[in-house]
């Protein structure tokens, strides 16, 4: 199975990476093919909603930034894991807007199922986050919700979530 990871923490050593990294390892061990991105360290611009990719041409952003490696990424993935921090209640901005555009591609049509992970310093913090990611991705692009992971304050780095996260990868 070929699996895309996008990350939106600007922190490349922080608990979200962490967590990431013992997924990606998990994965990577049971065989499968991992691709990571970091949004956060990407120069890719918010949609701008001029719908050149549904009334120009379709499926193809008018902006040439690195979404474009993004792109073929995610529509041969078969899962995409969505890693961000909770910040203000929601997943980040370098995430959210990779998440937006999107939009140009519209529903993968090989992704068959994705997941979440989360990073925050208070464990009361998901809401939001967990609704947009069911609303947007999960409802939106009728895929399986593999799983959902949260981590916060003196877990985020935890020998347990890394192998909480590593087992999930290697269940696949």
């Amino acid at each position: 199975m070929k699996i895309t990871i996008l990350m939106g923490s600007p922190h490349l050593n922080g608990s979200t990476a962490f967590l990431v990294n013992a997924f990606a390892q998990g994965a990577k061990d049971a065989g499968h093919e991992v691709v990571q991105f970091n949004t956060a360290h990407m120069n890719i611009r918010g949609c701008l909603g001029c719908d050149y990719c549904r009334d120009k041409e379709k499926g193809v952003c008018v902006q040439k930034d690195d979404m474009q490696k993004v792109y073929p990424e995610i529509l041969s993935s078969d899962m995409v894991v969505f890693a961000s921090p909770i910040y203000y209640f929601t997943l980040s901005a370098q995430l959210q807007a990779a998440i937006h555009r999107t939009y140009s591609i519209d529903i993968p049509q090989n992704v068959k199922q994705t997941a979440l992970i989360m990073s925050s310093g208070d464990r009361f913090v998901y809401g939001p986050a967990i609704t947009q990611y069911y609303q947007s991705i999960v409802e939106y692009w009728k895929v399986r919700n593999a799983g959902i992971f949260t981590s916060a304050g003196d877990d985020n780095k935890s020998e347990q979530k890394y192998k909480e996260l590593y087992e999930f990868g290697k269940s696949l």
